[in-house]
């Protein structure tokens, strides 16, 4: 198998997988690399995500370390098939990776929860609004690579319109819904949209009021994605220098405790809906 200069977060996580169950296990890479007919340094190569595997290899490294969870192996297996390239491939090379590594994950998950301090959604986001979004960075951004990001992320859209779409909820504070990226008219579509969007089956769009006060993570941007398995489930943050993805065991513990907080505080879907009518018709 080949190795690769830079892994993706969904590649490295495979590896991560590996090496705990092989930890777990009690075994040593020589171990590994004895059941696979490999030397050392590959076996740690792909623990790592630099070198490919294969669904077979996954499933002879899974029986021998004596690993019955069939549905996590099998979950695995799907993981290092390498058969298929994602939409987001086309855009390697043109746009930061850890851009193409949420998609990759919003693509895959079985849920996706997220919460929102400061912007709509990205899920959710029309054109414009997202345009407003990344004209904002600093240093400013080209404005080939603007719209570069806007073409991305409405790409990203396909995971709520293919016909399997993701369940999805997303957790938005009142400031949110009042921050006027674009200027007050292309928010005020931005919000419309966030209302029609919100009326889908397997979308669930739900507000916290500023009267709630204090709440958990403030400041920043979360997405918790059910993995296949619930060992694989995944959070990715938003920073100022790029998204960070966490998969550990007592982070996803924590967030696990903040989706469920935000969801007793928010609003319900029907009253969130209400709100987010009301303050569009202010603008």
């Amino acid at each position: 198998m080949p190795t690769r200069p830079a892994p993706t977060e969904r590649q490295k996580r495979l590896g991560a997988e590996l090496r705990k169950m092989r930890l777990s296990a009690g075994r040593t890479t020589e171990y590994a690399a004895g059941l696979l007919g490999l030397d050392r340094t590959k076996v740690s190569n792909m623990e790592s995500g630099v070198r490919a595997t294969s669904p077979e290899r996954v499933r002879i490294l899974a029986s021998n370390y004596d690993c019955s969870d069939e549905a996590y192996v099998e979950a695995l297996a799907a993981m290092a098939d390498l058969r298929k390239r994602g939409w987001w491939d086309q855009f390697r090379g043109t746009l930061p990776q850890g851009l193409l590594d949420v998609a990759e994950l919003e693509w895959f998950a079985s849920r996706l929860r997220s919460y929102q301090t400061v912007h709509i959604p990205g899920l959710l986001q029309l054109s414009s609004y997202a345009r407003a979004v990344f004209s904002s960075a600093l240093p400013p951004l080209p404005k080939s690579e603007v719209e570069l990001r806007v073409m991305q992320r409405m790409q990203r859209q396909q995971v709520l319109d293919r016909d399997n779409p993701v369940d999805y909820v997303a957790y938005v504070h009142e400031w949110a819904l009042r921050m006027q990226f674009g200027g007050w008219r292309a928010t005020r579509e931005q919000l419309l949209h966030l209302c029609e969007s919100s009326e889908r089956e397997h979308v669930e769009v739900r507000v916290l009021p500023v009267e709630a006060g204090a709440f958990p993570g403030a400041g920043h941007a979360v997405l918790y994605a059910d993995g296949a398995v619930p060992q694989l489930d995944a959070v990715q943050l938003d920073s100022a220098h790029g998204g960070e993805f966490t998969h550990a065991d007592a982070q996803l513990a924590k967030y696990r405790t903040h989706m469920d907080w935000w969801y007793a505080h928010t609003l319900n879907p029907q009253d969130s809906r209400d709100l987010i009518h009301a303050i569009a018709q202010q603008l």
